[in-house]
């Protein structure tokens, strides 16, 4: 039984850049567990191990999870496994499904050793974290649809598709044999508008014709329940892998939007990577009474300096369906449930307006 959690999103990214470092402590039968979910870029692994030590007093961490191989959030791990004792690591090796998905690309002269190869190469940061543990003989798990990493439930993606649909159309791979399969939306190829417009509560300017690299596609996504609480992180996910775990989620008699008490808000609040269709399956529609106080809590990793993260059309989208939404922005954040140990230094936030004009 589970009991009393704490969600610590650390400070990620001095200028433009955003990333995610995100701690977790949770008491079970009595014994406190300890997850980190992504480690930002190798310059903030130091960061997250002072954290752990500090703040949870332990050189142990039982789940390091990295939701996907982008150096943002794979980055910041590797010091972690350097650093601290690991029970397991949860990651995806893309490079070992080489000979599953060597006849998807264009140049017949691949091996399957030379594509291995190269997906290591290109992901270097996720590769090095397979080193380390394997050097420490840390157990390495992949986080697929099901799969349980302590109280957490693997939500997306499920192994068929990543491997077959996901992994063929990164970005680090080889060319595909037929480049419609992987064409971005004209949408995304197109600037966005400069200026604002004026929102309401009853308008949602999110479209579903959004998208995102496979690469965030392929993140980990993950829930757990502790009493009332639902509790799910999402790393860089899109509106594929929200409804795949959406889907999921219902198959498994999990009602997402009835259980989600506390939200990782996707990739850093861009607007590439949530719809109006998507929300409504993960967290609910919105309410109807604007003046209806927040009863559940999103979070945004962001940069102090990013001029674009969080977007307003975001974070408004999550006002609208209950959430109070608190950012980064060059601090620490803490979302933690009654009961849990006090912290000194660590006061209330300042948490975002439902703004009245929006990016176009």
């Amino acid at each position: 039984m589970a009991d009393g959690i704490e969600i610590d999103f650390l400070p990620v990214g001095d200028g433009e850049h955003s990333g995610d470092a995100i701690a977790v402590r949770w008491r079970e039968d009595g014994q406190y567990k300890i997850m980190i979910y992504d480690g930002g870029t190798k310059a903030y692994g130091a960061a997250l191990v002072e954290h752990v030590k500090t703040h949870y007093n332990s050189n142990y961490v039982d789940y390091v999870v990295n939701s996907h191989p982008d150096n943002d959030h794979a980055g910041g791990l590797l010091h972690v496994l350097e650093n601290l004792t690991v029970g397991e690591l949860w990651m995806h090796r893309p490079w070992a499904y080489s000979d599953e998905i060597r006849h998807y690309f264009h140049d017949g002269r691949i091996t399957d050793d030379s594509l291995a190869e190269r997906l290591k190469q290109k992901m270097s940061a996720a590769h090095a974290l397979e080193d380390a543990a394997e050097k420490r003989e840390i157990p390495i798990n992949e986080p697929f649809a099901g799969r349980q990493i302590g109280i957490f439930t693997v939500l997306s993606p499920t192994r068929d598709q990543y491997v077959h649909d996901l992994v063929p159309q990164f970005e680090k791979s080889p060319k595909l044999k037929k480049d419609e399969s992987v064409v971005a939306s004209v949408l995304d190829m197109i600037k966005e508008a400069a200026g604002y417009i004026a929102d309401r509560w009853d308008i949602e300017y999110l479209p579903d014709t959004v998208s995102t690299s496979a690469e965030n596609e392929s993140s980990a996504i993950l829930f757990a329940t502790i009493g009332k609480g639902g509790y799910l992180l999402t790393g860089d996910a899109g509106v594929q892998a929200l409804r795949t775990s959406a889907d999921y989620a219902a198959s498994v008699g999990i009602d997402l939007p009835q259980r989600v008490t506390f939200v990782q808000i996707p990739h850093h609040g861009g607007r590439h990577n949530v719809s109006t269709e998507a929300l409504n399956l993960l967290v609910g529609e919105p309410l109807q009474n604007a003046t209806a106080p927040p009863t559940r809590t999103a979070y945004v990793s962001a940069a102090a300096k990013a001029p674009r993260h969080p977007k307003k059309v975001v974070t408004n989208a999550f006002v609208r369906r209950g959430f109070r939404v608190g950012q980064t922005k060059g601090r620490a954040i803490s979302h933690f449930t009654q009961g849990t140990p006090k912290r000194e230094g660590w006061g209330p936030i300042t948490y975002l307006p439902f703004f009245e004009e929006v990016e176009k």
